[in-house]
This record gives structure tokens, sequence and C-alpha cells, in this order.
């Protein structure tokens, strides 16, 4: 088993090539069932957002899982040529990549906080569709509980990084905060938009809404609870406003001195007007009038460039958590190959018992009950004595260097074959399906329950060795 990885993103192709692999959420019910319907995935985990699609998936065979993914995405795409854009990581390198892009590492916009909501929202779906398995259920809850940390214990996503929101954090500063306040937007553009998500993010406040377009400004007004103004009317609601933020398109002053001056007029509050459009929107004489501050893009950017150096610090102290974090889970697989070769050479001992009891009774038919449950029981501790030992140490040989190859060995020189312990893999999965409880199964808890089994023979003290209860 191993976990690929296969996606595109901002980083790796256009926007015109990314819009062509995306998935709607309501498209995730038939692309499951396809994914589901191959033999070749075990577990998969499809994340799409504007800047990415990628799908996590759980393989035997990694040559196999990805010819499938990479044929999967190019009848996505249909038009676009994806050679040059796939990416594909696989093993320690694919758990990496996503504890990465859940802590917003690998985002466009440095430590942006959004994706670690999507990853949780793709986990979900997977999980609902019965996509996810025992591997990518324990990965993916610890991506989301490092990227958490991050945001939590780090200031990587704090900071305005972006013109629009660095905007509002400006006039959220200047008035300590926005509740109540008026503001002018001028602009129902893709700044404009964002900028008024940003504001009305942050308290209740009344807007008003300009546009050229009046029909633009509708819709944006609409959406954010605002009222839209005529183009020709802003002369009118700028007198009674107190911030101002421009971002049009236009190739000229849309606020005059002479129009703002006129809007002060017999007003003692001050006005705070940020212009963020290139070219500029505002008229620069407006800063030398009284009771104005004035700020354009400039002003703005050398905030968002000492934001981004911070984030760009945290860098280091979220790799920390996210090198921890693959640590544990390397250590948590590494058991979990080593559980189907305990059971598997656990149940091999229990036959060699079971066989040498059919050849008493045969050999011995005048043994009564009692004295046959007695041989039984002896029998059976020497069989939990003989691999005691040797079990008791799996855990510390599979989690360390080269471990898992060690207890492979262990396994054949009791004659376990490759194809049982898959044999015993599949059967191991399939309780998980129906005993989801059981999910997290490890070495830990089958040394419990053998430690158990052990005590009820009456062989001595809790010994520490595995899987006698369950399997038996």
């Amino acid at each position: 088993m191993d976990i690929l990885v296969v996606g595109v993103s901002d980083k790796s192709c256009p926007v015109a090539v990314r819009e062509q692999v995306s998935v709607l959420e309501t498209e995730l019910g038939v692309i499951y069932a396809q994914l589901l319907d191959t033999h070749t995935l075990f577990e998969s985990v499809v994340l799409s957002t504007c800047n990415r699609t990628e799908i996590y998936a759980v393989v035997s065979s990694l040559h196999a899982g990805e010819d499938y993914l990479r044929s999967w995405f190019e009848q996505q795409a249909k038009q676009a040529d994806l050679s040059k854009a796939f990416y594909v990581y696989h093993g320690e390198e694919a758990i990496a990549h996503l504890m990465q892009v859940t802590c917003g590492l690998d985002s466009m916009v440095l430590g942006e906080t959004q994706i670690l909501g999507q990853v949780r929202q793709a986990y979900t779906a997977a999980k609902t569709a019965g996509s996810v398995g025992a591997l990518l259920d324990n990965l993916f809850r610890r991506a989301l509980q490092v990227g958490k940390r991050a945001q939590s214990e780090t200031t990587i996503g704090q900071n305005a990084v972006s013109i629009s929101y660095a905007a509002v954090q400006l006039v959220k500063k200047i008035f300590g905060n926005l509740n109540g306040r008026k503001v002018l937007l001028i602009g129902a553009g893709k700044n404009g938009y964002v900028t008024a998500e940003n504001l009305t993010s942050n308290g209740p406040l009344q807007m008003w809404v300009t546009n050229r377009t009046f029909d633009r400004a509708q819709a944006l007004a609409e959406e954010f609870g605002a009222q839209a103004v005529a183009w020709e009317n802003i002369r009118d609601v700028l007198p009674h406003v107190d911030i101002v933020l421009s971002s049009t398109a236009a190739n000229s002053f849309v606020l005059s001195s002479q129009q703002v001056a006129g809007a002060m007029q017999g007003r003692v509050k001050p006005m705070v007007l940020i212009d963020i459009a290139v070219p500029r929107d505002i008229d620069p004489g407006v800063s030398k009038l009284p009771n104005i501050y004035l700020y354009d893009i400039d002003d703005l950017r050398d905030v968002v460039e000492a934001n981004l150096s911070e984030r760009q610090r945290q860098v280091e102290a979220v790799q920390v958590m996210i090198n921890q974090a693959i640590r544990e889970f390397l250590s948590w697989l590494s058991e979990q190959e080593v559980v189907p070769i305990i059971t598997a050479v656990r149940e091999k001992g229990m036959q060699i018992q079971a066989t040498v009891m059919d050849s008493l009774r045969h050999k011995l038919p005048n043994l009564d009950e009692r004295e046959l449950r007695i041989i039984q029981k002896h029998t059976m501790s020497i069989v939990n004595q003989l691999l005691r030992d040797p079990v008791q140490n799996m855990k510390e040989l599979a989690i360390g260097s080269g471990g898992v190859q060690q207890v492979k060995a262990f396994a054949e020189l009791f004659g376990i074959s490759a194809e049982e312990v898959l044999n015993k893999n599949r059967e191991l999965q399939r309780l998980n399906e129906t005993k989801p409880d059981m999910g997290d199964l490890g070495v830990a808890d089958l040394v419990r329950q053998w430690s158990d089994a052990l005590r009820r023979d009456g062989v001595g003290p809790n010994l520490g060795s595995a899987a006698h209860s369950i399997l038996r």
C-alpha cells in the first residue's frame, strides 16, 4: 500500500487549464462512484479549489495508480494539454504535500486560512461517499490538526497580504472599529467585491455602492446588504460618509479636489479616502484639504510587503509542526504494516496447535473432555510463550529505520508469505469498514489483547504480546 497524489495547481498551470479539471460539489457523487468502482484505488479524496485540483489515493501499485489518475484528469480536461501541468507525489512526499497545502504553505497567498476549511470539506465529502479508509482518514485528521496549530500558534495567517484587505485593516486602525460607520464603495469589479466582503465581515456598517454600470452596483449592493447609487449621484452621498474606498478601471480621476472640498463644507468630522486603483481614482490634491486623510496603493503596498515578510518568517515554525506530524503519521503507518504480519504469525501458531489437538484426539480417543481442555490450554500456552517476546518487539522494530523489512524477515522465518500478509491486510481492512471504531487498531492494541489472553491462559503476568482475543 502507498499514498499517492496527482494534481494541478496555480504553480503548474494557468487558470484556463485549471478550470478544465475543476470539480463542482454537485459532481462529487458521480466522481466518487467512478473512483470506488476501480480496483486501482483503495481510498481517495478529491480536493478542488479555485487554485488546485488534486486527488489523494491509497494504491497497491504506484505505476497503475498514477496512470489511472492521469487518465482521469485528461478525460476531465478534454481540450487542455496537461502533459506539463501534472505533479505527482507518493509516500512521504505526498504526506508532506498535503500538510503544506493544509497549512497554507503551498497557497498563492502564503498562509491563507481559507484552504484549511476547503481541505476539511473535501475530507468530509469523501467520508460521506465511503471513499476514505483507515489510511487517508488518519492522514487527513492529522493534516487538519497541524493546519489548526499553524493558524493558532503562529502568525502565518495574520496581517493583511492583499491590497483590499490591507485597506480595510487601515480604516479599522484609524476608527478603532467599523461599527456604525458610513462607507462609499466606488467600483463594483473584482476588487470592489473583495473589498465589500472584507468590509462587511468586520461589523455592521452602512454602505453605498456606485459604478458606471448601475446594474453591477445594484447586484453587489444586494449581495452585501448595501444601497446602490447612480454614478451621477456620488456628490449627494459623499458629504455623509466617513470612508471612501475606490477601485475602478477609469482612465482619469473619478473624484476631484473640488468634489471632495464641496462635500467637506460645514463638516467637522474627518473623512478617510483610500484609492486602490491604478491609474488613481482620486485627485492627489485632495490630501491638502483639512480633515482629509488620503492613502493610495503605494501606501498600502508597503504594509502588505511588511506583513508578507512576517508570514515568511513564520514558515520555519510551521514546517517544524509539519515535520513532527509527518513523523507521527509514519510511525503509525509502520505499525499498520506490522499488524497483518502479527495476526498472520499468530494464526499460524493457532493452526499448528489446532492440528496437534486433532491428532491427539485421534491417537488418544480415550481422553475425556476435561483432559482435552487441559491439553488445549497448555498447548495454547506453549504457542503464546514462544511468540510473546518476538511479537513484543515488533512495534519497536516497525518504527525504527528499516524496521518493516526486519519484521517481514521475521515473518519469512515463520513461513508467512507476502500473499498471506496481503490477504490478512485485506481482512483487517474489511473489519475496519464493518467496525469503524477499530479504524486505529495498531500494534499496541494487539499487544494489550494478546496480553489479556495470556493472563486468561494462566501463563503469567502482563507480558505484552499480540492478538489472541480478536482473531481466535
